[in-house]
């Protein structure tokens, strides 16, 4: 989320606004900025990567004006159709915003049965009558919070309009099934014998017919109803077939020419990236993976599977990021890690150069720290930086910049206060260091110290260069990145944390000559208070601990360590003998020892659950207490804590962390209940005794460690994207191959860009990669042509209206002779 700019003034004397921005999955929330003051055109510089829990038609992004009074002001939206998602894929784009009004916050969809009969009177006489049978609805809108639908049916033609029939009002949901039939009569009656089911009159005004549904939502407001959606069904397509079932998006009124030109709002700069993989079962992956995985034992380590698609990627991140996952997930990581930098340091001349590239090495060392660092930074300088961003110390060092009433002194002072105990809680942190990050360190020593034997300090720069450099001095720098602050810090905190990283990435660096490090002078002349040889100490020290063989295991003495926590409304578990079930907000806390929940933020705690006690986690069904986005917390003697989060993605994120940091628990359940215990029985499964075993089997499990959640098959299924975008870099490398194998002369200036150690060896390897992606590409377009033949228009899954199917079906019927 990058910054709006050019929203309208306020209509006030000040004009400005207080502006924040929210990412919605349609209309559901699932994300907000933090507010910028007093701007018309207010940067967020915010990220936000979620997975997507389930399917959605629009992903839209909503300006808000805060107000203190009354409810925040929406000033416009932008809303990408999932099928235009690619268009915008991972570059920096310019959206105009839209008014918001009930026809553009339309969403979901509706089941219809239509059947057109013939009814003969007393008379002898025959008339056309149609059953309108409105069978239920899915994802309404909810409108201030609540949703209590009803819909409207009308039969309307040229010369006439039938009185709207309307079903019953359902209260409390967005996904109401109404199962009513209204009857109109479509025709006038006539004489039986004619042959024609309608008379040349009859057919013309059939044909203009349509019948029309409308959804509604029952407002207590003096305003009325809020509009939530139509469908208009002209009657003319049940000439073929008498009677028609379906399910149709519903779509927003024609409301003609609207009368605000799209300028009017301003616009949101927004780089949108969304994935989606088509994964198969494991099995599937097996030859590639396997390929993928020796990668670490190939001698020399550039004939690899993993180092070729190194070689291939236009950038090196690309391949970085799917295969420290799969290493990580198959326990492979530092071997492959350590391979590749051997080889690295090998063809590395100046021991000041080392590591400093973007090489696949360090992209790869970064991408694991941020992985398995990630509780190591909040455990380290979370608190910390929680304490600068909240009390806005002054410590602007440039006299330049000094404001008003500040005094140089004392901001220095301020300032060396901070960095002297970040640098303090980062020397001590030694003992936390992930096992993993150790190991590699271990590493990246060893080889630095073969490769320079005389340069006595290469063994710790080759480590702070990372430690330091790649994971310490960027999370300060942007601590929202690493997941330390929820958003962007403001300016002043912002320029705070810049001068504290610059210090600690120069103390970190053990570079001879410090002070020249800077090109400022106010930083050389800062730098100073830390020239003492007690500091240079206590960096070595701390690079021996990280990247020592015999580090001591501290297993025995960890600290508990916070994985998540947050606001959310829990059900009253009825601990106590009398008092109500209600619903409370409370405070929610996740350790990798408890799950607690207090008052607000800092409270005692009010109930605490051991992880033991943890027997299954798992959603609640919407109808137990006509709430959305539940689940249960299932805890020994069939105690359950019903809780709702604040929408799908914060519901999914604690279902999966609960379930990961329980699933070694010995007495995990394998049956649950997937509805609450109401009115004495459940409602499920209409068991009445309190006590009865679940009904319903338990989700699969997942990986037990709570650090990493990897599927090793998504990851090989992006590898596989991968090797199958480059392929034609990968019958380049082929050529390379074998032109280096019979010439040994002057290199080929197309074949340079390839690092080819062993020509032959890397020819097998990329032999096996083709293969291995010539068979999966195979396996998905035998799918897509299966899924294609299956595939009903008007299902659930497709409902009429559903554009990305149409796409679908545009493309299928280019590449097939299948039509629908």
């Amino acid at each position: 989320l990058g910054e709006a700019k050019n929203l309208p003034t306020y209509p006030g004397p000040n004009k400005m606004r207080d502006c924040y921005c929210t990412v919605n999955l349609d209309q559901e929330e699932v994300f907000r900025t933090k507010i910028v003051e007093k701007s018309l055109c207010p940067f967020y510089g915010e990220d936000f990567y979620c997975e997507i829990p389930r399917t959605f038609r629009h992903l839209s992004f909503y300006i808000f004006d805060r107000d203190v009074f009354r409810r925040d002001s929406i000033i416009g939206k932008v809303a990408i159709q999932k099928e235009d998602l690619q268009k915008y894929h991972n570059r920096d784009t310019w959206f105009q915003l839209q008014h918001v009004d009930a026809d553009s916050e339309v969403q979901g969809k509706v089941h219809l049965e239509l059947r057109l009969s013939e009814v003969i009177t007393d008379t002898g006489v025959v008339c056309h009558k149609l059953a309108t049978r409105v069978l239920e609805c899915q994802g309404l809108p909810i409108v201030n919070g609540q949703c209590d639908p009803y819909a409207t049916v009308t039969l309307a033609g040229p010369s006439r309009q039938s009185e709207a029939k309307k079903t019953k009002v359902k209260k409390k949901t967005n996904n109401p099934h109404f199962d009513e039939v209204f009857y109109f009569e479509v025709t006038r009656p006539s004489s039986y014998n004619k042959k024609s089911h309608f008379d040349i009159e009859d057919v013309d005004e059939v044909d203009k017919m349509e019948i029309r549904v409308d959804l509604w939502n029952a407002s207590n407001l003096k305003f009325g109803d809020e509009f939530l959606g139509e469908l208009r069904l002209p009657l003319k397509f049940l000439r073929q077939s008498s009677s028609y079932e379906a399910w149709y998006f519903l779509q927003p009124r024609d409301n003609g020419n609207k009368s605000l030109k799209p300028d009017d709002l301003g616009s949101l700069r927004l780089n949108v990236v969304y994935t989606e993989d088509h994964v198969f079962s494991s099995d599937y992956y097996s030859p590639l993976r396997d390929v993928l995985l020796k990668s670490a034992d190939v001698e020399p380590v550039s004939a690899s599977a993993a180092h070729i698609l190194g070689e291939v990627c236009r950038e090196k991140q690309e391949a970085a990021i799917p295969l420290v996952r799969l290493f990580l997930h198959y326990g492979r990581i530092v071997p492959f890690i350590s391979a590749i930098a051997n080889a690295e340091v090998k063809r590395t001349q100046d021991p000041n150069t080392i590591f400093r590239g973007n090489s696949l090495t360090s992209k790869c060392i970064d991408e694991t720290m941020k992985l398995a660092g990630m509780h190591y930074l909040q455990v380290t300088l979370k608190p910390i930086i929680d304490e600068i961003c909240q009390v806005h110390k002054p410590c602007e060092i440039d006299p330049v910049k000094l404001k008003d009433g500040e005094n140089l002194e004392n901001n220095r002072e301020n300032l060396r206060q901070y960095v002297d105990r970040i640098f303090t809680v980062i020397t001590k942190s030694g003992v936390s260091c992930p096992t993993v990050m150790c190991d590699i360190f271990f590493s990246l020593r060893e080889s630095a110290a073969k490769r320079f034997q005389g340069d006595l300090d290469v063994r710790y720069t080759a480590v702070s260069s990372f430690i330091f450099l790649r994971f310490f001095a960027p999370a300060i720098l942007s601590p929202n990145l690493f997941q330390l602050t929820p958003h962007h810090p403001d300016p002043q905190t912002s320029r705070t944390l810049t001068l504290i990283s610059k210090t600690i990435q120069t103390l970190g660096s053990l570079s001879k000559s410090k002070s020249a490090n800077f090109k400022e002078s106010y930083m050389a002349t800062f730098y100073d208070y830390f020239n003492e040889q007690k500091y240079a100490d206590a960096v070595k020290n701390f690079l021996d601990l990280i990247s020592s063989s015999g580090r001591r295991d501290h297993k025995s003495i960890e600290q508990p360590i916070l994985l998540k926590e947050g606001f959310m409304i829990k059900r009253a578990q009825g601990r106590k003998r009398f008092g109500m079930k209600n619903f409370k907000k409370r405070w929610f806390r996740l350790t990798n020892h408890e799950f607690t929940y207090q008052k607000s933020k800092g409270d005692h705690p009010l109930c605490s659950i051991p992880i033991e006690n943890i027997l299954a986690v798992e959603r609640l069904e919407e109808e137990s207490f006509k709430m959305k986005n539940m689940f249960q917390v299932i805890q020994p003697e069939r105690r359950v804590l019903y809780i709702q989060a604040n929408n799908c993605v914060e519901a999914k994120d604690w279902i999966d962390i609960l379930t990961k940091v329980s699933q070694c628990n010995k007495k995990r359940l394998t049956v649950y209940h997937p509805s609450a215990y109401l009115n004495g029985h459940w409602l499920c499964c209409k068991a009445t005794a309190d006590n009865t075993p679940g009904c319903t089997p338990c989700t699969g499990g997942l990986p037990a460690n709570i650090q990493l959640d990897i599927d090793g098959d998504r990851e090989t299924e992006r590898i596989y994207s991968l090797f199958n975008l480059y392929m034609p870099k990968l019958e380049k490398m082929q050529e390379a191959c074998g032109s280096k194998s019979v010439y040994d002369g002057p290199e080929e200036e197309e074949y340079s860009t390839f690092i080819i150690d062993d020509p032959k060896e890397t020819y097998k390897t990329l032999k096996l990669i083709i293969e291995g992606v010539g068979t999966l590409e195979q396996e998905h377009a035998q799918y897509k042509r299966d899924k294609f033949k299956k595939t009903k228009y008007g299902s659930q899954e497709h409902p009429i209206g559903d554009k990305s199917f149409q796409t679908y079906i545009r493309q299928q019927s280019e590449i097939s002779a299948h039509s629908i």
